[in-house]
């Protein structure tokens, strides 16, 4: 049957239950259009053959009436999640060849509830980028084109976005540490939750910055993102930062009913030099949310305008712990070493020819902040900031706000190499509007919400309670509802 990778997971869900199709039939669908958009480069390992697989055992399961909600829906996973006897290299010359003996928790829950793994996604190298043009497999394309360039589908997630947005897959995995999974969405027309910090189990993910990385889902619509994040969530004993919290049925609270709900406008988003169509697609999100009953109320977050120095000190210094680990030793690359090189060589010279010049800029960066001369001065005053941005929303939420409505990108999807030779603090902005929510361990989700004047796609951010996933699900509803976003790309590719 063709077209079926274009239904959303809860139109496939219920076509796989209804007998219409199945699982193997929609996956070998899936498995066509990856070959067909083999030009966006966002699928990097293929895995035909456990997906037929996989779909097969799924269709035995519905058959036999044991069916969760993700049985035989054909999923795309990020390259930074672990996925056993699978190439799994956080696209990084650094991993080339590294297969993981192991899965990591949020596949083995997916798998254990009958999903299909297609493949594993582009990124840009170890998540440290916002454009996927830092990966080692070169960058993945946006599908969405309106002249001649190639357009960037964001990042880190960005192999995710254009697989979603180009139906190469129902849906897929992302990482948010700053916004990974939200501009990526943004920019491509698609859904991105990153869940409140401990939601989603981090075991088995590549590790960026261990204290703002949050594994979520990317859908084609928010009732998908219900449904997938639902299957990914819950307490992981081997993640200590995971969350004994229960799950609740995110789809089930999806009902639109926002009357009464307070939804906060922070004036400081309102940033100086923000292009006219973000203020005026913010403007037309306030009032369709207005319409559809909820209580508008300006509210400020005093230290917003520190949270992208206070991230880019944290980050990078937990990157440069974590990124320790690649040596050369135990596993990934090593360097071949000339007669009479020490241990020391082999540590320098595989971790040049291994990371790229992204991943050494803030693994620099990082061990600068962290030494004894500046640890107080950087580190430890990031930290202090975190905490008072932290206070900033816990105070907003204590005072009656349900949601926050923001922009999720400062411009649609810009040129691939357009920014290439640009300072890097001009790439960093592009998360300007959202690693405060990573900073604060809060949930977050980008929602499609119109085009540009060249018809690009635009995005709005919902910043919600911690742990209300369930509330902040609902108020997207409803704002994709009135939204009615229903654009696709054309297909070039």
């Amino acid at each position: 049957m063709s077209g079926l990778n274009t239904l959303t997971l809860a139109e496939a869900r219920d076509g796989l239950r209804a007998r219409d199709f199945t699982a193997v039939e929609l996956t070998e669908a899936c498995l066509g259009a990856i070959d067909a958009g083999r030009a966006l480069n966002a699928v990097v390992h293929a895995t035909p053959d456990i997906a037929r697989a996989q779909a097969i055992a799924a269709d035995a399961r519905i058959a036999g009436g044991d069916a969760p909600a993700m049985c035989g829906l054909p999923l795309g996973i990020k390259d930074l999640f672990c996925t056993k006897g699978v190439p799994s290299q956080a696209a990084s010359n650094i991993l080339r060849g590294f297969k993981p003996e192991y899965e990591s928790t949020v596949t083995a829950k997916l798998f254990g509830a009958g999903a299909v793994m297609l493949g594993k996604l582009n990124m840009d190298e170890f998540a440290m980028g916002s454009s996927n043009e830092t990966s080692c497999y070169g960058n993945a394309v946006n599908p969405w084109k309106v002249d001649d360039r190639l357009l960037t589908p964001g990042g880190s997630s960005g192999g995710s976005a254009a697989a979603v947005a180009a139906d190469l897959c129902l849906a897929a995995t992302g990482t948010d540490t700053g916004g990974s999974i939200r501009q990526p969405a943004a920019l491509t027309g698609i859904v991105g939750i990153k869940p409140t910090y401990g939601r989603v189990s981090r075991w088995g993910i590549v590790a960026f910055a261990s204290s703002l990385d949050q594994a979520g889902p990317m859908t084609k619509t928010v009732r998908d993102a219900a449904i997938f994040l639902g299957a990914m969530a819950g307490h992981d004993p081997q993640d200590s930062t995971s969350a004994d919290i229960p799950v609740p049925d995110f789809e089930a609270m999806c009902t639109g009913d926002i009357r009464g709900r307070v939804i906060g406008i922070p004036r400081e988003y309102r940033m100086e030099g923000m292009p006219a169509e973000i203020d005026a697609l913010w403007d037309k999100g306030v009032a369709m949310l207005r319409d559809a009953g909820a209580v508008i109320r300006d509210i400020s977050l005093p230290h917003t305008k520190y949270a992208l120095p206070a991230y880019y000190v944290i980050a990078p210094a937990e990157a440069s712990s974590n990124l320790a680990r690649y040596d050369g030793v135990r596993f990934g690359h090593r360097a071949k070493l000339a007669q009479g090189d020490g241990i020391t060589d082999m540590y320098e010279k595989t971790r040049a020819e291994g990371f790229g010049a992204e991943v050494q800029r803030r693994i620099m960066v990082g061990t600068y902040v962290l030494s004894a001369g500046f640890y107080d001065a950087y580190y430890n005053r990031a930290r202090r900031v975190r905490a008072l941005i932290k206070r900033d929303f816990d105070l907003a939420f204590a005072d009656g706000v349900d949601a926050i409505l923001t922009p999720a990108t400062p411009s649609a999807a810009f040129g691939l190499g357009e920014m290439a030779s640009a300072d890097p603090v001009e790439m960093y902005l592009n998360d300007v509007f959202t690693v405060t929510v990573n900073l604060a361990g809060l949930p977050g989700i980008s929602v499609p919400a119109g085009l540009d004047a060249q018809g690009l796609p635009l995005g709005l951010q919902l910043i919600g309670r911690p742990w209300d996933e369930g509330g902040l699900l609902n108020v997207a509803y409803a704002l994709e509802r009135a939204a009615g976003f229903v654009a696709k790309p054309a297909q070039w590719w």
